[in-house]
């Protein structure tokens, strides 16, 4: 410690002779360089001085006064700070104090100065430099990428030019040095466009382009920056190209989408007319929906011909004499059926085939008035001389070859023949009448109603009426006694000849002939027959201009637009709409065809305006799921069945159509199930198994349940139809208006039906409702009755089948043996109770001999439910008891009687004359209310 303190004094009493001295040991201020010129890295700290950052004091190496403290730097405002590394070398560093931004500010220029450290270790009388000039430049880093100054870019040019510049893109950067912030290059980054790109952003074609090769073009361009840094987002430039000016339609869609169920729906609402810019006088565009595919030339309603006779009005007594096969109408089984879509029943005949109509159904009187219809569909005959083709003929049946009456095809003609009885007159009639029309044999369908009101003879083809160019005489035909032969698609000729054969056979098409004895039918009618459910429209017009004209044919597929100004047909054409009326149309093609003539002053035609060829599509409806639902069994006394009434099998029917949907075209939608509203055309209540026996039972309805609905019905021992087209409430009241009786049910042990209902003539189908009737029968009081039939007070009916259920799951492997003791004697004790119960329903019985049959009669509709089942789950019954704890005790006892749910205790303790009394007492009970008869053929236990 001596050695050691020698030195410390010796330093303590030099240091403390220096401060006596004061000032004059820090004689010199320190030294640096005049200016200091740094570079930085923005986003870094460290600053490169050139010269290095150094200070120098002359009173070095005295301490304090020779060494150096600080460096200060002038200017609030500049980021940086100055520190000394090595306080007797002077040497320093200069950094920034905060994040630098070239974007900011490039450059930073300031004052700086040293400090030495004083006289002392007090830092008193320090000196300092004099002030020094720092410039420091900010270096920049290529952190940004380019940006476009617009987010889209668009051109438009003429097809077949080169140009030199179609348009300039512009993109800039936010980095603050010429290297980075300046964009060295542009790309087109959409691969095989016909274009280029410069270094300044100049967009060229390189290829002459056409407008009809392609109308547009969408091209992405990126850029990069001189330290290649891409665009952080392309942007893109769109290019139409515009046509050399080509008079025609402009601005429409080729393709048209339509949505069942949504009305009217513009098919062009941006369509012009461009004319090149020549004066016109006048414009005429004729547009054409062309359907012919569809259905019977167009959407049309597709029930059965006598559900839409019956909705459109039609008097009845109509004979169809083209139906479905079935077996009441089996004489169009071997015709050809070409059934098209949506089930519209069409019969094809191709010069082979014919159909004799059954005597029943051929009607016996036409009288003077009377209507022939059908759907026909007939193109040109072959070969050089056509032969007859007969649609329907009535001619004699054996040994003469007389027509009564047809409707044959001849040479294009339509020829309807009618020999009238001689009467008493004898003169010649009007007998031929002869139509020449373009329809007959264009290839497509159409609706011929002829209206007989003898001798005037009119024809109806699509509604609209035609009269007969050639009307033929001829003399009647004399009364025999022959019968005559009612054919379809042929003439039979059974007489003069060795065998009785078809001849003149119909080539073509036919659906839906009819023919009505004694009535003719309307205008009204005839139109609503053949009505289209799709067409064409005009939206609005009440905004169409004054000089504009229009007119449609009658079934709405051509539309006819005419008008002196353009604008106005433009505006008219963008009005033009399509429509469809059914709620479930026949989805596909329809294809549209617009022609359009122009008028210039002085002359007929001055441009040619291309023809227009679209297309609608009718997307696919919701298909409905029609679901009959209600009582599948339906248990009645045999009076009720004998009653003049009978029973009322369909009485708790319901009927119900759901669609499925998902997301729907006018925006997004949980898909999910919806129920709808809509028409039936037909509900068959169809008897499964033997056929009814007229003789002893009748399924009907009656006509009062049809009066005010579109409803008729027709019944057979096969079962009962109900047909015409009204809605799903109208059927379902009507089903339950239909009666079943029996006047012998003792033989009836049951009776099945099968209901279905349809719309759309079958398109779409409900599901099979199957209905069992049964009798519930009664026996006379015997001696020995089936007492398992009656409820004993000590039990009660449980529902759930016989099952050995273990009272706590976590239990079962550790206590089986006490499981089985409690099911042994669960079962003695029933065993028990029901020898009670038998003896006390047999006591009863015995009481209640004497009751009459209307007693009886009350009780059987009281226990008006199907056959009894009973089954007995004693663990369950046990488990009951421990769940009645919960309640009062009073009634806690009660419910274990009523259980059953009793001890061994209980058992071997009960008193049977307490049992005698409650069993008395419920005797008196039921012999108010009357005895019930039971039939133990039906109770299963």
């Amino acid at each position: 410690m001596h050695t050691l303190g020698v030195p410390f004094l010796l330093f303590w009493l030099i240091w403390g002779h220096s401060c006596a001295l004061g000032g004059k040991v820090n004689k010199h201020k320190p030294w640096i360089e005049a200016s200091y010129h740094g570079v930085i890295t923005e986003n870094m700290d460290t600053v490169l001085l050139d010269p290095p950052l150094v200070a120098l004091d002359k009173d070095a190496p005295v301490p304090y006064a020779g060494e150096i403290c600080a460096f200060k730097i002038n200017g609030d405002d500049a980021p940086f700070e100055a520190v000394v590394l090595n306080r007797t070398s002077g040497e320093g560093v200069l950094r920034a104090s905060s994040p630098v931004d070239c974007e900011n500010q490039k450059e930073y220029t300031f004052i700086i100065q040293a400090y030495d450290c004083g006289a002392g270790p007090s830092g008193a009388n320090w000196k300092k430099s004099h002030k020094a000039v720092v410039h420091i430049q900010v270096d920049d880093v290529n952190e940004f990428s380019p940006i476009f100054r617009e987010s889209l870019y668009k051109a438009s040019i003429t097809e077949g030019k080169i140009y030199d510049s179609i348009l300039q893109v512009e993109a800039w950067d936010q980095d603050c040095s010429p290297q980075y912030s300046q964009i060295c290059n542009y790309e087109i980054v959409t691969a095989g466009t016909p274009f280029a790109i410069d270094r300044n952003g100049n967009i060229r074609n390189t290829e002459r382009l056409s407008y009809d090769k392609q109308q547009s073009y969408k091209i992405m361009v990126t850029a990069f920056d001189c330290g290649q840094k891409r665009a952080k987002e392309d942007v893109v430039v769109h290019i139409e190209v515009k046509p050399v000016c080509k008079p025609g339609w402009q601005g429409w869609n080729k393709w048209v989408d339509y949505e069942p169920g949504t009305g009217s729906k513009q098919l062009f609402p941006k369509m012009h007319l461009e004319t090149c810019g020549g004066p016109l006088s006048g414009v005429k565009a004729m547009v054409e929906l062309q359907t012919n595919h569809i259905g019977k030339g167009c959407d049309r309603e597709t029930y059965s011909e006598k559900s839409l006779q019956k909705l459109c009005g039609a008097a009845s007594g109509s004979t169809d004499l083209l139906p479905a096969p079935s077996p009441s109408t089996n004489w169009t089984a071997a015709l050809l059926t070409d059934s098209g879509r949506d089930s519209d029943l069409i019969y094809r005949f191709d010069g082979r085939q014919a159909a004799n109509v059954p005597d029943h159904v051929v009607p016996q009187n036409l009288t003077d008035q009377f209507t022939i219809a059908t759907w026909m569909k007939h193109g040109p005959s072959p070969g050089l001389r056509a032969e007859k083709e007969t649609l329907l003929c009535s001619s004699d049946k054996t040994e003469m070859n007389r027509h009564h009456y047809s409707l044959y095809v001849h040479n294009c003609r339509l020829v309807f023949l009618l020999r009238r009885d001689f009467t008493q007159l004898d003169t010649f009639r009007p007998a031929e009448f002869h139509w020449k029309l373009e329809q007959i044999c264009d290839k497509e369908w159409h609706y011929y109603v002829i209206n007989v009101e003898f001798p005037a003879v009119t024809l109806f083809v699509d509604g609209v009426t035609y009269e007969p160019y050639l009307v033929t005489d001829d003399w009647p035909i004399h009364a025999s006694k022959i019968d005559t032969q009612l054919t379809v698609g042929a003439c039979w000729q059974g007489g003069e000849v060795a065998t009785p054969r078809f001849t003149q056979y119909f080539r073509g098409s036919l659906s839906g002939l009819t023919i009505r004895p004694g009535r003719i039918e309307t205008q009204k009618v005839i139109s609503c027959l053949q009505a289209c459910k799709e067409g064409l429209d005009i939206n609005s017009l009440e905004s169409l201009a004054k000089d504009i004209k229009f007119h449609f044919n009658p079934a709405q597929s051509v539309l006819v637009v005419e008008g002196e100004d353009v604008d106005s047909i433009n505006t008219a054409m963008t009005k033009v709409s399509y429509i469809n009326s059914r709620q479930f149309p026949t989805p596909g093609l329809r294809r549209l065809h617009i022609t359009t003539t122009v008028q210039c002053f002085g002359e007929d035609t001055c441009l040619s305006i291309p023809d227009i060829k679209a297309v609608v599509m009718v997307l696919p409806p919701s298909e409905p799921r029609i679901t009959i639902a209600g009582s599948n069994r339906l248990v009645r006394p045999a009076s009720d069945l004998r009653g003049p009434l009978g029973v009322a099998p369909f009485k708790e029917l319901h009927i119900t159509s759901t669609v499925m949907k998902g997301d729907g075209f006018s925006g997004p939608r949980r898909p999910g199930v919806m129920e709808v509203m809509h028409n039936l055309d037909y509900c068959d209540v169809l008897v499964i198994g033997e056929e009814l026996n007229p003789d002893r039972e009748s399924l009907e309805i009656h006509h009062s349940a049809l009066l005010g609905k579109h409803l008729d019905a027709t019944n057979s021992t096969s079962g009962i139809s109900i047909y015409g087209v009204d809605s799903m409430a109208h059927y379902e009241q009507a089903l339950r208006q239909v009666r079943y009786r029996n006047w012998r049910p003792a033989n009836l042990s049951e009776r099945r039906f099968r209901l279905t209902c349809s719309e759309l003539n079958g398109r779409y189908t409900s599901n099979e409702f199957n209905l069992e009737v049964s009798v519930l029968h009664h026996s006379a009081p015997v001696e020995h009755a089936n007492h398992m039939a009656v409820q004993s007070q000590y039990m009660r009916p449980i529902h759930h089948p016989l099952m050995m259920h273990s009272l706590n799951s976590h239990m079962s492997g550790s206590a089986p043996p006490a499981a089985t003791v409690v099911i042994v004697v669960c079962i003695a004790a029933l065993v028990v109770i029901v020898v009670i119960g038998v003896y006390r329903i047999h006591a009863t019985h015995q009481e209640g001999s004497r009751e009459d049959e209307d007693e009886v009669k009350d009780a059987e509709e009281e226990w008006d439910n199907s056959a009894l089942t009973i089954t007995v789950n004693p663990m369950e019954a046990l488990g009951d008891e421990v769940r009645q704890e919960e309640h009062e005790e009073e009634e806690e006892e009660e419910e274990e009687e009523l259980v059953g749910g009793v001890t061994s205790a209980e058992s071997e303790n009960s008193d049977e004359e307490e049992d005698d009394d409650e069993g008395r007492e419920a005797a008196k009970e039921r012999k108010q209310k009357g005895k019930l008869g039971w039939d133990s053929s039906s109770i299963t236990y």
